[in-house]
């Protein structure tokens, strides 16, 4: 299979390499605190994508069971515990954004700065 064609095949895949990398590099080059964090969600959601395309298989169901007396072969049934994880690493990665935020505004008020390398300097010089 030509590359182009396994691109067009697995474009969620590829959206998530690209939002990972975007992720990576603001993480990389950018000094500002925000912008840092704004990357990090960049990378969580990437991951997510990820896992989530990677997991879909067409043409299953939910394992969700209407009627208990028939039966279908478990081969029809897509598997939950990838979704479930997904979802609690959204709930993890909402927590660590929203502690990352309140610790870079208790950095703010402390040293008028959200540039990190200023930050490190001045804490280092024990300027309060």
């Amino acid at each position: 299979m030509a590359f182009w064609q396994q691109l067009q095949f697995n474009h969620f895949q590829a959206a998530a390499v690209i939002l990972y990398v975007l992720g990576m590099t603001g993480m990389r080059f950018n000094r500002n605190l925000i912008k840092k964090i704004v990357s990090m969600g960049f990378m969580d959601s990437a991951i997510y994508l990820f896992l989530t395309s990677s997991g879909f298989v067409a043409g299953h169901v939910p394992p969700i069971v209407t009627d208990p007396s028939v039966s279908p072969s478990v081969e029809v049934y897509s598997n939950p515990v990838p979704t479930g994880l997904v979802l609690t690493g959204i709930v993890v990665s909402v927590s660590v954004t929203a502690f990352s935020l309140a610790l870079t505004q208790r950095l703010y008020k402390k040293y008028h700065s959200l540039d990190i390398d200023e930050i490190l300097m001045l804490a280092k010089r024990g300027d309060d």
